[in-house]
């Protein structure tokens, strides 16, 4: 293996260095140091926690064979420091590259910014990662909109991330040295939200003792951030408009239309159309908000990303909970998080990480550590009876504000999802079988699982 790194790596502008008797010497600076494991053991777990505690902070990759059907490998690996983990069994070209991208990404997290940008320790767009097709399409797409000033409307259900994600394009857009300024639309009373987004004037009301800047102005240069705007009142609907085509505000109680330049973003978890239809939410407003949208898919729709995710969350609560001790996450306990249907969905599951750290009294989570709802829950989320009507997917409302080439692939994912699983009940997650009642190859089938997230071991 590593006469196959430094070969592959020869002519890139990676530098390699091959240590000593495989350890890293104090007076040694890395950005990344690749490790190569058949099977992670409790001492490796040590090794990777040991490497980011080097005085140069190296970023650590572990190339495992068949990592992709590792989970709970790969959670393990991420709680303990490990920054990714690579299928050793990848092309040459394939591991080039993501090698050279984190070594590149590494190097330039530790060079220091002439002028570094505005909330540099708040999310980047680099945090985002998946395994999922479907996810790696959407974060795709948003890179794409970053360096515009278009208004942007994030949607998706609670608990996805979207106040989050805003952030990401916020800091890495050309608007970052600059505030992004948040405001929930749904958590301040309807009698102060007008005086919160657009300021007021000294004795414009009962109270105003003196003259304030509103959201707008305080964000000006920046981006502003309403969040769960489909819980705006009407009336105030009318102003944020006006305020949105004319690019002025004026304070209550003020006279002076002042100029601003900032970049709208907006989020909700409604069905805007269906509240455009109801008459609680103005048709105007939603196409001068709705620019570009962004649907956060649900945590359910990529459940390949849960066990990176939950490796990700047990490393950050084992240092600020003070449980050093929880090295990695039993494979029982992963099994109950990849079967649960995660309504609340990222928020849902940091705080199910959460309750494990606080509870657990060993080095590995268990099922027991888990909060009771999930480890109730033993079977994946709607499973269909084997080979009846019901198995095929519903049409689902959400598809319609989608193009129908979008619309149609999410439908042919949805019904190959409940088709496989199945096939995979009825014959006891023995995949051979299941392939042959699919009427494709075993390895076909494999390949359709893991991009769906489906795992032999939860039908057995």
């Amino acid at each position: 293996m590593r006469r196959r790194l430094s070969s592959l790596l020869d002519r890139s502008p990676v530098d390699v260095i091959e240590p000593e008797g495989g350890s890293l010497d104090p007076d040694q600076a890395a950005d990344l140091v690749v490790l190569h494991r058949s099977e992670v053991r409790a001492e490796d777990l040590r090794l990777v926690d040991s490497l980011r505690e080097h005085d140069s902070q190296p970023d650590v990759v572990v190339l495992q064979d068949d990592a992709e059907d590792r989970h709970a490998d790969r959670a393990r690996l991420r709680a303990a420091g490990a920054s990714d983990v690579l299928d050793a069994g990848a092309s040459n070209d394939e591991l080039r590259a993501k090698l050279e991208e984190l070594a590149a990404a590494s190097h330039d997290a530790r060079t220091p910014s002439p002028a570094p940008k505005h909330g540099d320790a708040e999310p980047r767009l680099s945090d985002f990662y998946s395994r999922n097709e479907a996810m790696r399409r959407f974060l795709e797409f948003v890179q794409r909109v970053v360096d515009t000033d278009s208004s942007l409307l994030i949607t998706g259900e609670t608990g996805v991330g979207k106040e989050r994600l805003a952030q990401a394009i916020h800091n890495d857009g050309p608007r970052a040295s600059a505030p992004f300024v948040s405001v929930n639309c749904g958590a301040i009373p309807e009698s102060l939200l007008e005086s919160e987004l657009f300021g007021h004037e000294a004795g414009a009301f009962t109270g105003a003792e003196r003259r304030r800047k509103g959201r707008f102005e305080t964000a000006q240069g920046g981006t502003i951030f309403l969040d769960e705007i489909g819980e705006m009142p009407l009336h105030l609907q009318v102003n944020l408009l006006t305020v949105l085509q004319r690019r002025r505000v004026q304070r209550v109680g003020g006279e002076e239309a002042i100029p601003i330049d900032v970049r709208v973003m907006a989020a909700t978890n409604r069905d805007l159309l269906a509240e455009i239809e109801a008459g609680r939410f103005r048709r105007d407003l939603y196409y001068r908000l709705h620019v570009v949208g962004l649907r956060v898919p649900p945590l359910r729709e990529r459940r390949e990303d849960i066990a990176d995710l939950a490796g990700d969350f047990i490393r950050v609560f084992r240092e600020s909970l003070r449980r050093r001790y929880v090295e990695r996450i039993s494979d029982e306990a992963l099994d109950a998080l990849l079967n649960w249907s995660w309504p609340g969905n990222v928020r849902e599951l940091v705080n199910a990480i959460e309750h494990a750290l606080v509870v657990c009294r060993s080095d590995r989570i268990t099922r027991d550590d888990l909060p009771e709802p999930i480890v109730a829950d033993r079977h994946p989320p709607a499973s269909p009876a084997p080979d009846t009507p019901s198995s095929a997917p519903a049409t689902r409302e959400d598809w319609f504000d989608l193009p129908l080439v979008e619309a149609r692939r999410r439908a042919v994912a949805d019904f190959e999802r409940s088709y496989l699983r199945a096939r995979l009940t009825r014959t006891g997650g023995r995949v051979g079988e299941a392939a042959k009642l699919a009427g494709i190859s075993p390895r076909a089938l494999y390949d359709r699982m893991r991009k769906l997230g489906l795992r032999k071991e939860d039908y057995r």
